[in-house]
């Protein structure tokens, strides 16, 4: 069938490797990737801070430009399709994109969701050594997103952290990172502190933002543990 891919920001500008992985997961899975190619930010950061008029003004761009097209919407990212989800909808409830944002958030599939769920895809990860799963606070507590990646990592050595760490937040937050750095960076020593006493050799998760604070984390400390989107682990395990 015919998917449409919004890619998102920090892939499109920081991570497109990871972006070229999920074309490749995609038509592995017997998909032809669509990409809406004026798609900019879905208006996430700008609702994040507070600028709720400027995120609906974004969020209508994309309603839009995505509402005339055809297919499930594809996103690598947890926290990207949770606005598109539950944010978009309730900020444009009462203008004329409302019908339009329930119709885009309906057909919004996080990239795991949409192959476990969806696609019913055998797909499974190949790595070598213990690998540890880092869920993101979004795709985790928003979209209910656990059962779909352990599908994906099922054939997989798994290094898992010790008690209730797996499901505390990286420290990242968007922008709480950049307003809260002492703190942030208090929450990222926990994480990583967590992750080096288990020694997995990759690190994963599903959102970008997420594992590119990690990995700054993992690189300072001079640890040698990879850090990898999902979609990039697949699209090797192929």
């Amino acid at each position: 069938m015919a998917v449409q891919l919004f890619v998102t920001c920090l892939v499109d500008a920081l991570r497109p490797e990871v972006g070229e992985a999920t074309v490749a997961v995609l038509e592995a899975v017997g998909d032809e990737v669509e990409f809406p190619p004026a798609q900019t930010c879905c208006g996430q950061p700008a609702f994040n801070a507070g600028f709720t008029a400027e995120a609906a003004d974004l969020a209508a761009r994309t309603v839009r430009l995505l509402d005339a097209t055809e297919g499930p919407i594809v996103l690598p990212s947890g926290s990207c399709t949770d606005f598109l989800v539950h944010h978009a909808p309730r900020l444009l409830a009462d203008g004329p994109d409302a019908e339009a944002a329930r119709r885009v958030a309906a057909r919004c599939r996080e990239l795991t969701q949409y192959l476990v769920d969806d696609r019913g895809a055998e797909l499974t990860v190949e790595v070598d050594g213990p690998i540890t799963y880092h869920p993101s606070c979004h795709g985790l507590r928003n979209l209910g997103i656990a059962a779909q990646p352990a599908a994906l990592l099922a054939g997989c050595e798994r290094a898992e952290l010790a008690g209730g760490e797996r499901e505390v937040c990286c420290g990242f937050g968007g922008l709480f990172s950049v307003e809260l750095p002492q703190v942030s960076g208090a929450m990222l020593a926990r994480k990583l502190d967590a992750l080096e006493a288990v020694g997995p050799a990759v690190l994963c998760g599903g959102d970008v933002s997420c594992l590119l604070h990690l990995e700054g984390g993992l690189r300072r400390r001079g640890s040698e543990i990879r850090v990898a989107h999902l979609a990039e682990l697949l699209a090797e395990s192929l």
